[in-house]
């Protein structure tokens, strides 16, 4: 995690407010504040992290806290999560088979409508019918 999604705009503007907020004699104490309070949140984490890993008995990343996550690989052995997917399996395939079906459906419609023909229609002259002008009347 870094500096990655900043772009040198950014970066200045965040200067800037900084620099405003703070003024120039406290904003490299808060800035270092900054820093020191991120490193002790990370710090936090990975203790909470490790002290969750020697409870349970396994590892545990940070992503692995999220509910259904930490259910799925602590708790769930690979044969009951098999066993709670079957079900939804069949159906699943089902729906896959029918949208691939309809794509391609599509695709043959897309290809059928834009080739072209093999002999085009004859356009409609234009002295055939006058030109029908719109006017307010028409709208109202």
């Amino acid at each position: 995690m870094g500096l990655d999604n900043i772009g040198g705009w950014e970066f200045v503007v965040i200067i800037l407010v900084g620099l405003f907020i703070f003024g120039p004699d406290r904003l490299p104490k808060a800035i270092a504040d900054g820093v020191k309070m991120l490193r002790q949140l990370r710090q936090m984490a990975r203790n909470a992290t490790g002290d969750l890993s020697r409870e349970l008995g396994t590892d545990i990343q940070l992503e692995d806290l999220h509910p259904k996550t930490f259910l799925r690989k602590h708790l769930l052995s690979e044969e009951d999560e098999a066993a709670l997917r079957k079900p939804l399996q069949g159906i699943y395939d089902d729906v896959r088979g029918v949208a691939d079906q309809v794509k391609r459906d599509a695709e043959s419609a897309a290809k059928s409508v834009t080739a072209p023909a093999a002999s085009p229609a004859p356009a409609p002259a234009a002295s055939q019918q006058p030109a029908i002008k719109a006017s307010w009347d028409d709208v109202t």
